[in-house]
């Protein structure tokens, strides 16, 4: 993409946006933001539908809006309320559990209700009490207590007579009968934990945060057998979640893995949905210290397992018939598939299996892309697959696969082929035919129907907040798109005449394209009035440089960053090499490198846009960042002396302090690597720390443990370096709250306008 003149972006952004200022009428004023309009209650642009699940005939699509579940009925488009708002009320109870268990709700995005297979009843979770509701009666039943807290999702057997869920880190399950109405026997636990550190189908902290696992156990096709993960946390350390609010502090302890530390010990069992022994599969997962991301059923005889080698550079595809012939258990599983990579593998691990297909996706051409190996469907265990077979392909990447249908052979996707910073959803058939199904510049995120001929489209660009349509793939005719009627749109605010950021772009020292984007505050400003904020991730797994709106439906990045305009400062934003998106090696970058080519990159469009904008001052430069980007931040202030303030939370400050999945793929093992992990730990460098610092911390934070920002702050104190310190009581990693976040942000624009002294501030 070539280089626009800010005007011209501007208008071009205007014009596809339909916020700025240029719509509204000369005479009225714009209504400032505040930081309370922005992070103290309801969103700006309105509360979205939340919860989306298809019934499973795939005729309606449920969501919770306005306190009440909906369902859209899929061929008229037109809502229906299924539950009433005080009948949900009830059946999902209060808020409930620690503030931990909450976050972890909302940060992992843990389901509250599931369709029952006949479409006609739906499960609740109240914070472990389950309901069971019949849509047709409009009653609920109570179905038990699970004694699970934070989201350990119940599930109903194939043919919907049994419930399986977690109790006592173990597996149990509830008979149904009588057409759903009443309970069959009591709760039979079928898969007991033998003792307090062991986890029987329950997900552990880790497999959530890094590998994207939502459930650790699977139902057979025949509903007669359950395969499920066990962990083994005893060699795991534990870490002290410390609550200092009561007059006797409480400490909750955490299995926690750090980089170096004994992960979990995992293997597969199988047992029946009336209990008895367990089949363990034999794997090759070296002490069971690799990593189980997945697994399923092949059939009702067969299970695929996927492993992942502890250094992240092998992924293999196993099956496995967990009975041997003469009825005994263990037998070992067939190695079917296998990708590899000589520094780390893309960390997308979905799996999808059956009908004689395996589909996964991989960046071994150098791009993110769908393939598709084979097996024999009537004998899985009789050979290995074909080898993988590439079905998209090109100089762009796959970003997510949204469903995947192996009897008609077909994927949703979405990607960045037609320009590197929207997103488009697409579907491709095995044969490699591939058509797009939205259109339009900006972002598009998708939820497939049973069917897969209807999605939801939720699309959204830098300026123009979400706005979400139920979509018709059939309908539309032609070589793309889709004929979609919307049902949810953002709130106008046309009010705030809110103006696009300016994209830029320049060039890393290796040659590569980098890009940017600038707000700018409003009106002239004469030669270096206007200091510059650099607000980074930077990290591997980041990317903010998208035509979408925020990180969220809250639109945090692009409001907050107005708000900071409103304040006379501008806002950088770059995507430096190391982030994802962009292909392998500019994701790679940051293998053994966490820091020197991030620092390089960020500097060097900082020196772009300083020589574009003469009204930039290079001499009031600001950083702030949170969590990779807090890590980023205190790197930036202590090998340069470039940053006059910086804002950083939720850092770590020493990767040792990180945990082993995330670190160990880009850093290798503390033990083989001290020199790599001393080089890129910012304790060591805390003495050097240049400009006035501002370090955020929660301290419930079970993500990023405040022991990090505490380790910097001694090392502060040590060299006699002055700083300032916000904790957040009880609070995790997002610092959530009507009444922290705009304390937190309070708190960041404070500090800047105190160390980089604006020449001007809004009255």
């Amino acid at each position: 993409m070539a280089f626009f003149s800010r005007c011209a972006v501007v208008a071009l952004l205007c014009g596809l946006a339909g916020i700025c200022g240029a719509q509204q009428t000369a005479s009225s004023a714009p209504v400032p933001l505040t930081m309370e309009a922005i992070y103290g209650g309801e969103p700006l642009t309105g509360t979205p539908p939340d919860g989306f699940a298809w019934s499973p005939d795939g005729k309606l699509l449920s969501y919770v809006a306005n306190g009440e579940l909906v369902g859209l009925d899929v061929a008229t488009g037109k809502p229906q309320t299924l539950v009433s708002r005080e009948k949900l009320q009830s059946l999902l109870g209060g808020s409930g559990g620690t503030e931990q268990d909450r976050d972890h709700r909302a940060r992992y995005k843990m389901e509250s209700y599931w369709w029952a297979p006949d479409s006609g009843h739906l499960l609740f979770d109240a914070d472990g009490r389950l309901w069971l509701f019949d849509l047709k009666t409009g009653t609920g039943t109570e179905m038990g207590f699970t004694g699970a807290a934070a989201g350990d999702n119940p599930t109903f057997s194939p043919n919907g007579e049994i419930v399986a869920f977690v109790r006592d880190h173990g597996l149990s399950v509830m008979h149904l009968k009588e057409g759903f109405t009443t309970l069959g026997p009591p709760v039979v636990g079928i898969a007991a934990a033998p003792n307090s550190t062991t986890l029987n189908g329950e997900v552990d902290w880790v497999y959530a945060e890094e590998l994207d696992v939502r459930s650790n156990y699977s139902w057979s096709p025949d509903s007669k057998n359950i395969a499920f993960l066990q962990m083994n946390e005893t060699n795991v350390p534990e870490y002290p979640l410390t609550d200092w609010i009561p007059v006797h502090a409480k400490a909750e302890t955490q299995r926690y893995p750090q980089a170096g530390d004994l992960n979990p010990e995992v293997r597969v069992g199988v047992v029946s949905a009336g209990g008895g022994k367990v089949a363990w599969v034999k794997l090759p997962i070296h002490g069971g210290q690799d990593y189980i991301p997945r697994f399923g059923w092949v059939d009702r005889h067969t299970l695929w397992i996927e492993t992942l080698s502890r250094d992240h550079k092998t992924r293999t595809v196993y099956f496995a018939d967990p009975w041997n012939n003469d009825g005994s258990h263990g037998r070992t599983a067939l190695q079917t598939l296998v990708v590899t990579d000589d520094k780390f593998l893309d960390e997308n691990y979905d799996v999808w299996v059956g009908n004689g297909a395996i589909v996964l996706t991989s960046w071994v051409d150098g791009h993110n892309h769908v393939y598709v190996a084979n097996y024999d469907q009537g004998n899985p265990l009789g050979g290995p697959a074909t080898p993988p077979r590439q079905v998209t392909k090109g100089t762009w990447d796959v970003g997510s696969v949204l469903a995947v249908d192996t009897a008609k052979q077909m994927v949703f996707y979405t990607s960045n082929e037609f320009e590197l910073l929207d997103r488009q959803i697409a579907r491709v058939s095995f044969a490699g035919e591939r058509r797009t199904l939205t259109q339009g510049a900006g972002t598009h995120e998708g939820n497939v129907a049973p069917g897969d001929e209807v999605f939801v489209d939720t699309f959204s660009t830098r300026t123009t907040p979400p706005r979400i349509s139920l979509c018709h793939v059939g309908a539309a005719g032609g070589e793309s798109g889709s004929a979609c009627k919307e049902f949810w749109a953002s709130k106008s605010l046309d009010a705030y005449k809110l103006h696009a950021p300016v994209q830029i772009e320049t060039k890393a020292k290796d040659g590569t394209v980098l890009y940017a984007t600038l707000m700018l505050p409003e009106g002239e400003h004469g030669n270096k009035s206007v200091p510059v904020i650099l607000n980074p991730y930077g990290g591997p797994t980041g990317q903010t440089v998208l035509n979408r709106w925020g990180d969220n439906v809250w639109g945090d990045k692009f409001l907050f960053d107005a708000l900071l305009a409103q304040h006379g400062f501008a806002v950088l934003r770059t995507d430096n090499r190391g982030t994802p998106g962009r292909g392998r090696d500019f994701v790679q970058a940051a293998y053994r490198d966490f820091g020197k080519v991030q620092l390089e990159d960020q500097l060097t469009m900082l020196d772009e846009a300083l020589e574009k904008f003469p009204e930039l001052d290079g001499k009031r430069v600001g950083v702030w960042g949170w969590s990779w980007g807090g890590t980023f931040t205190l790197y930036a202030m202590t090998h340069s002396d470039r940053f006059q303030a910086g804002v950083s939370v939720a850092p770590v400050t020493d990767w040792r302090d990180y945990d082993s999945v995330y670190t160990e793929r880009y850093l290798g093992i503390p033990f083989d690597e001290q020199d790599l992990y001393k080089r890129t730990a910012v304790v060591e460098t805390a003495k050097n720390l240049h400009g006035r610092l501002l370090l955020a911390h929660g301290t419930g934070d079970d993500n990023v443990h405040i022991e990090n920002t505490v380790q910097f702050v001694e090392k502060l104190i040590e060299a006699g370096i002055p700083y300032d310190l916000q904790i957040f009581p009880r609070k995790t990693h997002e610092i959530l709250g009507g009444t922290v976040r705009p304390e937190l942000f309070n708190r960041i624009v404070a500090h800047f306008e105190q160390y980089l002294q604006p020449a001007a501030k809004p009255e």
